[in-house]
């Protein structure tokens, strides 16, 4: 087991000054692998003090001299790659390949795209009589959650500190090892002391003073939309900058006239993306109800090729879930939906392995629009394959949750497509499986959150206006 003693601040790894520790256990097996400590508020004390002493000097820097300096980091943490994908593996449970190709693939190029950024980003602007800049809001509080939870550090660090903003991190309780590698990859590259900032801790003692802490300008925090609440209610009380990446209960539509097979199987695959614990999954399918049964079967066979196994196999494509609680929260769901009317055509709440906290791949059929399991977010390998009438009920259902965050749309054309997409409330829309774009914004609808991620939107994020009238 490897034992942590310290947390990273002003440049350097210091004693924490709180004596508790987070022990982090591999969801796989079960076991402790790591502790870490669990920082108290005169850590996040010392560390928000750090980053307040380099925001000047910082905020000064020349965005290419930025640039140079996030350069620096991806290639540290480029360099830690096989560190990385094994910590992710061990402390989240991700299998090996999602891990390299996702988990730690996904946040070097979000490094690099904001190295490309700051090369044509305007942070001046001239409009009519008027100069505006754009200057950055001072330092961060980050908190990131653990479903991904490098790809979250690093979507926060980097757009923070290409707009010339210092950081304090904290990261999830559940996996916190991760945020290690990036701290050591900071240090090696050689940041400026002060500019990042590493406070592992709880939620309610450490995240919370990092929260409240008067010298904290803005607050970007992902995870749960009732947490959510919370942070956004401190912000209010205390008229500071927020930006809310919450929960999801996305929708997959498959227009009519369209081929089932592909955008099943890649319905599917979203849905069941990192054992389902992805906030913008397509946990939702919605088919025509002429071809609801054939949707069901094709959804059945595909979810069947889903089997746990151990995240060290490369063949293994469905890991575990983070922890015990999580387990049983997902296997609750799927009591629930069947308690109401649900059939389950593949999966269910056996325990497929003897130890891990697995949840198998999970379909439920004959689920209505309002049932529980297809209004609130589950955070599991469940998905529910609902019908619709025509394309008017078919926009009423997608948008009958309280959330917004994302969703997928299959029409036999793009166009048809894009016109259903652009009745969708919701932030990011994969149209006949389009891919991730780094460069676009990432955000919410509704109750899943308020500002957006990555490229120049997510810049934008952590920076203030300022206009001087000649």
């Amino acid at each position: 087991m490897r034992v942590h003693e310290s947390i990273y601040v002003d440049g350097g790894w210091v004693d924490a000054d709180a004596g508790e520790r987070i022990e982090v256990l591999n969801p796989a097996t079960e076991r402790v692998v790591a502790s870490v400590p669990a920082a108290g508020p005169a850590d996040v004390d010392a560390a928000v003090e750090s980053a307040q002493n380099a925001a000047d000097e910082w905020a000064a820097t020349p965005p290419e001299k930025r640039a140079e300096h996030l350069a620096a980091l991806r290639d540290a943490l480029a360099a830690r790659r096989d560190e990385a994908v094994d910590t992710v593996v061990r402390e989240l449970g991700a299998p090996v390949t999602l891990a390299e190709r996702v988990h730690v693939g996904l946040p070097l190029s979000v490094l690099d795209s904001y190295v490309k950024l700051l090369a044509e980003y305007e942070f001046e602007e001239r409009v009519g009589n008027s100069r505006v800049f754009a200057e950055p809001v001072g330092v961060v509080g980050a908190i990131t959650p653990w479903n991904y939870p490098l790809h979250q550090a690093v979507a926060k660090v980097a757009a923070a500190l290409a707009a010339g903003c210092p950081v304090v991190l904290k990261p999830a309780e559940d996996t916190p090892l991760i945020a290690y590698v990036l701290a050591d990859a900071a240090h090696a590259a050689g940041l400026p002391p002060g500019v990042f900032n590493l406070v592992p801790g709880t939620g309610p003692v450490a995240g919370e003073a990092l929260v409240r802490h008067p010298g904290v300008s803005m607050v970007s925090f992902t995870g749960s939309t009732a947490i959510g609440e919370r942070v956004g209610e401190l912000c209010a009380g205390q008229i500071k900058r927020v930006a809310l990446e919450l929960g999801g209960k996305s929708a997959n539509v498959i227009l009519p006239g369209t081929d089932l097979g592909g955008p099943v199987a890649k319905g599917v695959a979203n849905a069941f993306l990192n054992s389902g614990q992805t906030c913008s999954a397509w946990t939702r399918m919605l088919v025509p109800a002429d071809r609801y049964t054939e949707a069901v079967e094709l959804a059945a066979a595909a979810a069947a090729k889903y089997t746990c196994g151990d995240p060290r196999d490369a063949k293994t494509r469905l890991g575990p879930l983070v922890n015990a609680k999580q387990r049983e929260r997902v296997r609750g769901y799927i009591q629930t939906g069947v308690r109401e009317g649900a059939t389950v055509v593949a999966g269910g709440t056996d325990a497929p392995r003897e130890e891990g906290f697995y949840v198998q791949a999970t379909v439920l059929a004959d689920v209505r629009p309002d049932a529980t399991v297809a209004q609130e977010e589950i955070f599991g390998p469940v998905l529910v394959v609902l019908p619709y009438g025509d394309v008017d009920e078919a926009v009423e259902i997608a948008n009958g949750t309280p959330y917004g965050l994302a969703g997928g749309v299959f029409g036999p054309d793009e166009e048809t497509a894009v016109a259903f997409a652009r009745r969708m409330k919701a932030g990011q829309i994969d149209i006949n499986g389009g891919r991730f774009n780094p460069l676009a914004p990432f955000g919410g609808f509704k109750r899943s959150g308020i500002g957006r991620e990555f490229g120049a939107h997510g810049l934008g994020e952590f920076l203030e206006y300022k206009s001087l009238q000649l």
